[in-house]
């Protein structure tokens, strides 16, 4: 009863602070920005360590905190060898392979006509397959290595990516073009001077959009034959083995990948496309 009364009473002072801070003058800009959710997160991981220590849940069902971030420190070699195979060489591999075939993909797609309408509709259909159904396949045609996730990751993001981008070079008005045609511009220069600008929130939205399915393609793909190495080898396993503390610090370890990956590309963005009315202030 002491942990859950501790736990309660750790979450309303860091619900009370957080609204106290969130309404406070200034709080869109200022330092509650980040202060703000940094509260909330260590009042849910607060509350998670006192209740699992509480009513004593075992540690196969759900460790606390702590027993996660000692099995963090202990096992940071192992883990960055596994985030080294399986972020550095697979999904950075297919997603740059991937994202940079579907925006060539996307050009031809709007040059030409005929393209949009065959290849569009493969697209849903393609984006519809599961990938517990292709990752073995692709797996057996490239083998174990980084290479077989690579090709996952190339199938997730392609058509997300193509799709936003015919999207984004689709967004310009009739008069645009036609000012354009004007000061006869080719196609080559409406596109580069024109289209591209307007296309480029579309683009960066795929390349977010692609960021997590890169991830998660990576991993999934690792459940399905890989070596001794790799996020996806490492839960697979530790589960097998009931390590649970292991198998959340995979889980830490790809959320703060992802999310500092989601980041990267965000801030590219916003270096990109400043004259934006997404982006101004």
């Amino acid at each position: 009863m002491i942990y859950a009364f501790a736990a309660l009473l750790l979450w309303a002072g860091g619900y009370a602070l957080n609204v106290k801070l969130a309404n406070a003058p200034g709080a869109e800009h200022g330092p509650a920005r980040i202060v703000v959710p940094l509260i909330f997160g260590v009042t849910v991981l607060g509350f998670w360590e006192l209740l699992v220590r509480g009513f004593a849940v075992p540690a196969v069902i759900l460790p606390p905190p702590s027993s996660i971030v000692a099995t963090f420190a202990a096992n940071i070699g192992t883990l960055w060898q596994d985030f080294a195979q399986t972020i550095l060489k697979g999904a950075i591999a297919g997603y740059l392979i991937g994202c940079g075939a579907a925006f060539a993909t996307a050009l031809l797609v709007d040059r030409y006509d005929y393209l949009k309408r065959g290849l569009l509709p493969l697209g849903n259909f393609m984006a519809a397959l599961p990938i517990v159904g292709t990752a073995p396949i692709l797996v057996m045609w490239f083998g174990f290595g980084w290479q077989s996730k690579a090709a996952v990751v190339v199938l997730m993001v392609f058509f997300p990516m193509l799709v936003n981008t015919v999207a984004g070079l689709q967004d310009t008005t009739s008069m645009q073009r036609d000012l354009m045609r004007t000061y006869a511009a080719s196609w080559t220069q409406t596109l580069i001077k024109l289209r591209l600008p307007a296309a480029m929130p579309f683009i960066f939205n795929g390349l977010k959009i692609s960021t997590t399915l890169a991830l998660i393609g990576a991993i999934v793909a690792e459940f399905f034959g890989s070596p001794t190495l790799g996020m996806g080898f490492r839960i697979s396993t530790s589960i097998g083995q009931l390590d649970l503390g292991m198998v959340w610090s995979t889980i830490v370890v790809a959320a703060l990948a992802g999310s500092a990956f989601y980041g990267l590309i965000s801030w590219l963005e916003r270096k990109a496309t400043f004259w934006h009315a997404s982006q101004r202030k």
